[in-house]
């Protein structure tokens, strides 16, 4: 049995890349947000384990896959490791970190930054849930990491 070695490196991803959940600033696409998804709750977990993990009427082929987790890798969203021929896959970035960042370019583009999604949430008229919801996110913000919000 012949064996391979490939060394590769991988992108930084923040200021303590290699740690999963820190200091992430990486962009998914629709396909990627699907895949990550599924290593989140499944890792680490190989190619096969990530298409049998997508939503019902995902088709994708075993290749597309293959190609969306190799982007991943390339990104620093996903590390890879092999065992023998088959490659399994964890996550570089905190899915917490990952929608902080994706909320974070929805607000720049869509309202050019917070002031004005404040002014859209208090000019709509939100349920006391919702309001509950957003006082728990604000002070999960403001807490350290890990350390339950006040």
């Amino acid at each position: 049995m012949t064996s391979f070695y490939n060394c590769r490196r991988l992108p930084r991803v923040g200021p303590a890349a290699g740690r999963p959940g820190e200091g992430a600033s990486v962009k998914l696409s629709e396909a990627e947000w699907k895949v990550m998804a599924v290593v989140w709750r499944r890792h680490p977990a190989s190619a096969r384990d990530v298409l049998v993990g997508l939503p019902r009427g995902t088709d994708w082929a075993y290749t597309t896959v293959k190609t969306v987790l190799t982007r991943l890798v390339q990104k620093g969203a996903l590390s890879e490791t092999r065992r023998g021929q088959a490659a399994f896959y964890a996550p570089r970035v905190s899915e917490r970190l990952a929608r902080r960042a994706a909320l974070r370019g929805l607000v720049q583009r869509a309202f050019g930054g917070y002031a004005p999604m404040l002014h859209f949430l208090f000019e709509e008229e939100l349920s006391h849930a919702d309001r509950r919801e957003l006082e728990r996110l604000l002070g999960e913000a403001r807490s350290p990491p890990g350390k339950a919000p006040r």
